[in-house]
């Protein structure tokens, strides 16, 4: 069973023999304690072409010290990583491969590199004895693999122990380090090194596109072409990185991940004139796909903490019966299952070949006439188009009167101010100010039908759960009186969409984008 630790750290040139200097002087640190030299033993892995290594992520299988094993590192801010371990083994443990699938691909994971490492390890330890941070003197030996040179160094490594969340102490560690003669390392890792010292590291974007494949053209800069592209391809990147945060079950990555698959999936309907609509609209269709299998997921945590904040707004002589106890059950059971469907969903060959696909289409994109035309124009033309569709929609639903029928239409409408906002997103780099400030006035009509859309969700989740309750014998006023609170919200949702769609609506917003 694999084990996250995120590790702290920064390191240090080790360019002279000099000693250190006196760490008990830096602030909180009463001890310095030597815990000998150790030696380890690491085969890094990558793809022949170093795609890991491209995106900052290092695969190592490790012996010798306290954390022998299989260790996968992502980045997650300058200095801070999140450590995944697996039990030593022969292979590569499966749960680590899934986190590397969507970089990985088809690819095998070979030995790139072997360092060997002769680390003597000092504990900084506070007054109590508890330790604050570890720093080490490594003398290292890399050697390309196969049968490659090899490269010599030493560095300083300086880490937050576990429990400790104190950046200002490294600070003041690095400021004596620092009266030392010992400055912080231009690379950032071991690994990194070791590619650039004993041969080529990975090229920046060695897996990625240049949007000018042999078959086309390529898109200038300055083009709709480049423009639609740059943006198709921060989705296509964010799905890549967010396939193992999906797996790590990390806070809010499913529903980034499915705003990625939407936002591009909209990209390529919005700017059919840029991208021939032949080759992208099945990409789309798997896109929707994908956002769908990991919308049952999302929508799940969104329905959950709306009912759990309902219930716990409730005083307690109006919740009758075991109202919390049935939630969480419930709800327990539908985000097991569907967690399930969403990991189940990246395990399979169909979203392997949806990366293949992206992959490819970004490699050699299907650009139109269109898209070697000025971006402003063209995007500006697109983006327009996108929000006389929200006007329809919007105009449709509110001629309607309240019920069922007016509920599919704000529905609807939602998505097409989601289309739209999108669509403005997309165009800023080429467009400035007017495409942002049309997206934050568009934002805030999705916003308020999406809060719609969540009262009649929960409505009738409420409704399904009343019935539950009251075929167990249990009382049903409770999921009764938040059902009515619920219609409640979204009466007043409702109600307050004329005024924020007059100011998401101005003429003078659309006209502005193309001054």
């Amino acid at each position: 069973m694999a084990e996250t630790k995120r590790e702290t750290e920064r390191k240090y040139e080790a360019t002279g023999d000099g000693p250190l200097p006196d760490l008990t002087r830096v602030p909180g640190v009463a001890e310095v304690a030597d815990d000998g030299v150790m030696e380890l033993d690491a085969v890094y892995y990558d793809t022949p072409d170093l795609r890991l290594a491209a995106d900052g992520l290092t695969l190592r299988r490790r012996t010798g010290g306290g954390d022998a094993g299989w260790h996968v590192k992502f980045p997650v801010t300058a200095g801070v990583r999140d450590e995944i371990r697996a039990p030593l083994s022969d292979t590569l443990p499966g749960e680590l491969a899934g986190l590397l699938r969507s970089r990985v691909r088809h690819a095998e994971v070979v030995p790139v590199v072997r360092l060997r490492s002769a680390r003597d390890v000092r504990r900084l330890l506070a007054a109590d004895g508890s330790p604050l941070a570890e720093l080490s003197v490594d003398a290292v030996r890399a050697e390309r693999l196969p049968d490659g040179p090899t490269a010599d160094w030493t560095e300083i490594e300086v880490e937050l122990a576990d429990g400790v969340d104190d950046p200002a102490l490294l600070d003041a560690v690095e400021e004596h380090l620092r009266t030392a003669d010992i400055h912080p390392s231009t690379s950032p890792s071991k690994l990194a090194r070791a590619l650039a010292e004993t041969g080529t590291g990975p090229e920046a974007g060695s897996e990625a596109d240049t949007g000018a494949g042999a078959g086309s053209v390529p898109a200038k800069p300055g083009t709709a072409g480049a423009a639609v592209l740059a943006y198709v391809r921060e989705q296509h990147e964010a799905i890549v990185a967010l396939d193992p945060a999906v797996r790590r079950d990390l806070p809010d990555a499913v529903h980034r991940m499915r705003v990625a698959c939407r936002r591009m999936r909209s990209a390529f309907k919005t700017y059919r004139r840029v991208l021939d609509r032949e080759v992208t609209d099945p990409v789309g269709e798997e896109l929707k796909w994908l956002a769908g299998e990991l919308g049952v997921a999302r929508d799940q945590e969104v329905l959950d903490a709306r009912l759990r904040a309902r219930v716990a707004d409730l005083p307690p002589d109006l919740t009758l019966g075991p109202v919390t106890a049935r939630l969480r059950r419930r709800d327990a059971a539908l985000a097991r299952s569907a967690r399930r469907r969403a990991l189940d969903a990246l395990d399979s060959a169909r979203f392997l070949a949806l990366l293949d696909t992206l992959h490819a289409l970004l490699a050699d994109p299907p650009l139109r006439a269109d898209a070697h035309r000025a971006a402003p124009k063209v995007l500006a033309k697109a983006v327009r188009k996108d929000h006389k569709r929200l006007a329809r929609r919007i105009e449709h639903a509110l001629a309607l009167a309240p019920g069922e029928e007016r509920d599919r239409a704000l529905h609807e409408a939602r998505k097409a101010a989601k289309r739209a906002r999108y669509a403005a997103d997309a165009a800023r780099p080429a467009l400035g100010k007017p495409a942002k400030k049309l997206a934050k006035r568009v934002k805030a009509v999705q916003s308020l039908l999406g809060e719609h859309q969540d009262a009649v969700v929960a409505r009738d989740a409420l409704r399904e759960i009343a019935i539950q309750a009251h075929g167990a014998g249990e009382s049903a006023f409770t999921w009764g009186l938040l059902h009515g609170r619920e219609e409640a919200a979204a009466a007043a949702a409702e109600r307050e969409l004329p005024a924020v769609w007059a100011r998401a609506s101005a003429p003078r917003l659309t006209a502005a984008l193309t001054r």
